[in-house]
C-alpha cells in the first residue's frame, strides 16, 4: 500500500512538473505568432469564396448572380425576405471578399479588415442559418479576437502610423 501511494505522488508529482514546463514552453510562443495564424486562418475561406464571385475583373459570376437573386434569402425573425438589390450586394460581397483578406495576411488596418469580415459573417448567418456552428461562430471568434488584440509584430500595421490632429 504505502509503494503504491510513493509511486502515485510521484506520478503526480511528475505531471506538475510537466504541466509547468510546458506552460513555461507556451508563454514562449510570440503573440505575433498565432495572431498571424488566426488571420491567415480567417481570410483563407473568405478569399476562396470571393474568387468564385467573378468571372473577370469587376464581372459578376453566372453563379453570384444567380445565388444573390434566387437562392440567397435573408431570414430575420422567422421569415426569408429577398436580398436588397442583389447584384450590388453580390458585387460589394465579392470584392470585400477579396480586399478584406488581403489586408488581413498582410496585417495591413488588420483590426477593421476583421470587422468588415465580423459584419459579413453576420450577413451570412442571417443568410445560412444552420451553419452557426461550424462555420459562423469559429469566424465571429478569429474576427473579434483579431479585432481586440491586432494582428501583432508580424504585420505591417506597427510600419503604419496615422496621425492624430
Amino acid at each position: 500500500m504505502t509503494v503504491e501511494r510513493a509511486s502515485s505522488r510521484g506520478l503526480g508529482a511528475a505531471l506538475v512538473s510537466l504541466h509547468h514546463r510546458a506552460e513555461r514552453l507556451f508563454a514562449l510562443i510570440p503573440q505575433s505568432l498565432p495572431l498571424l495564424a488566426l488571420r491567415i486562418g480567417l481570410a483563407i475561406p473568405f478569399f476562396k469564396s470571393g474568387l468564385t464571385k467573378w468571372d473577370g475583373f469587376l464581372t459578376l459570376s453566372n453563379g453570384a448572380r444567380f445565388l444573390f437573386e434566387q437562392e440567397f434569402k435573408l431570414h430575420i425573425f422567422g421569415s426569408q425576405f429577398s436580398y436588397p438589390m442583389p447584384l450590388t450586394m453580390a458585387a460589394a460581397a465579392g470584392i470585400a471578399e477579396l480586399a478584406l483578406p488581403v489586408l488581413l495576411v498582410l496585417g495591413l488596418f488588420t483590426r477593421y479588415a476583421a470587422l468588415g469580415l465580423l459584419a459579413m459573417t453576420a450577413v451570412i448567418q442571417l443568410t445560412i442559418p444552420d451553419g452557426w456552428a461550424n462555420f459562423h461562430l469559429p469566424w465571429a471568434a478569429m474576427a473579434l479576437t483579431l479585432m481586440v488584440y491586432g494582428g501583432g509584430r508580424i504585420a505591417l500595421d506597427p510600419l503604419v502610423k496615422l496621425r492624430r490632429d
